[in-house]
């Protein structure tokens, strides 16, 4: 088969881009699919189920190419290589090249088969290197993604994951291209001897490569947005079953009532904020608020704990002020200070502090709650430990936050204890801020 000409190859890569957006649209209407992608730790039996979803319909792609003349946008193997490589690393990226490989090679195009698998092992290392929300958030919006990074980089210079995975898809399309130029017979691939033509082609490569990482990571964040909703309303729940309880308003009630007499501004300033808890627990709040009005809601909270525990509690705030416009993950901090009071300094006799810092670390917030109280029990592992700080409600509440801050955050977000017995134990939250996943979140909170 000779050189397409310039105006075929011009046609051929608009419908690529029709093609991998109907494949990959209609992959993402499969229930078995979403589940397969989404899920975290696939077994052996899901992970080849997976890949028979993507390349099945792929190969036929390849067979059609083969078998009708001029029809040359069906085969789409060499970004599928580099989709699974992304997606699913190395291994599953080379049984798919194989497969992708088979209808060429008997076509004779023998070099598809090494080609497909040097592609498959060098995007397969891009996704042990790289965050998972820098493949999800690659976009086909190549003048959008460069724009943006020339801005950035004017003022912080850095390398930009986003921009490297560009060019390295661009320079692999046109390593292939010039494999298909020397080798037609051995491999095919669009190429052209015309530079614009060939830079054209170049570029369509992480176009098509991104459109099926737009449609499906729309499915990805419809499913953190409903489990999202799912941890704020248990976040919610649990802390009205934790804090509204008849041990809780017996206590706080009772400290109302022999504040009356004695001191009756105080007794109504604490009636007010019961009222202020119940409120926000009662009404639907959203996703995402301003770390300032999660402070005002741990305030009330405290406010009501130290009238209660008098001089043995004592509150330190350390929260720095370009803070308090961030928006955290509501509901994120009382169930940490419940935790320091309850289980911290409750059991000791002389009371101690509650510690609450905030901060900026590079491009990170960092939150932290401490507290110098009876720490964790000596000789404990952390996980075991982690679950021990919240024994009355079986872990619910230190889980419920690790979840939230993982669904909304992935590998970015850090949840760390560090606890010394006798001496007490810190928590300490550490959220991207201008990250993908954020940005991505407000879109759609």
């Amino acid at each position: 088969m000779g050189a397409p000409d310039s105006k075929l190859i011009l046609i051929t890569l608009l419908v690529e881009l029709g093609v991998a957006a109907a494949v990959a649209s209609s992959l993402a209407r499969s229930t078995v699919f979403k589940r397969l992608l989404l899920e975290k730790h696939r077994s052996l039996r899901e992970s080849l189920k997976l890949l028979a979803l993507v390349c099945v319909p792929l190969m036929l792609g390849v067979l059609v190419r083969v078998r009708v003349p001029n029809f040359l946008a069906a085969d789409l193997s060499f970004e599928a290589v580099i989709l699974i490589g992304l997606l699913m690393g190395p291994s599953a990226a080379m049984v798919g090249g194989i497969a992708l490989a088979m209808p060429a090679m008997v076509h004779g195009e023998y070099g598809a088969l090494p080609v497909n698998l040097l592609v498959a092992m060098l995007f397969g290392t891009v996704k042990r290197v790289v965050r998972p929300d820098d493949i999800w958030s690659f976009s086909p919006m190549i003048d959008l993604s460069i724009y943006r990074w020339v801005r950035r980089t004017l003022k912080n210079p850095n390398v930009d994951k986003q921009i490297s995975l560009l060019v390295l898809i661009t320079a692999a399309q046109f390593g292939t291209s010039l494999l298909g130029r020397f080798y037609p017979r051995w491999f095919f691939e669009l190429n052209s001897r015309t530079w614009w033509v060939e830079l054209l082609i170049c570029i369509a490569a992480p176009i098509v490569v991104g459109i099926p990482l737009k449609i499906w990571n729309a499915i990805r964040l419809d499913r953190k947005l409903e489990e999202q909703s799912r941890l704020l309303i248990e976040a919610r729940f649990d802390a009205l079953q934790r804090q509204i309880n008849p041990h809780f308003l017996f206590n706080t009630l009772n400290s109302i009532a022999s504040l009356i007499r004695s001191k009756p501004e105080l007794a109504r300033e604490m009636i007010v904020k019961l009222a202020n808890i119940l409120r926000v627990l009662l009404k639907d709040r959203e996703a995402f608020v301003p770390l300032s009005e999660e402070l005002d809601f741990t305030d009330d909270y405290l406010a009501i704990e130290v009238v209660r525990f008098g001089d043995k509690l004592r509150v330190v705030k350390d929260i720095a002020e370009d803070t308090l416009p961030v928006a955290v993950p509501s509901m994120l901090l009382q169930p940490l200070i419940e935790n320091s009071i309850k289980h911290g300094l409750e059991p000791r006799i002389a009371g101690g502090t509650v510690t609450l810092r905030s901060r900026f670390e590079g491009d990170r917030l960092v939150v932290e709650v401490e507290d110098d109280g009876v720490g964790m029990e000596p000789g404990r592992s952390l996980p075991s430990a982690v679950s021990g700080l919240v024994r009355e409600s079986s872990g619910i509440g230190m889980r419920n936050v690790r979840e939230r801050m993982e669904v909304l955050y992935g590998d970015a977000a850090q949840v760390e204890v560090v606890s010394r017995p006798g001496r007490g134990t810190k928590v300490r939250l550490v959220m991207p801020q201008g990250a993908a996943s954020t940005r991505e979140w407000a879109a759609v909170s």
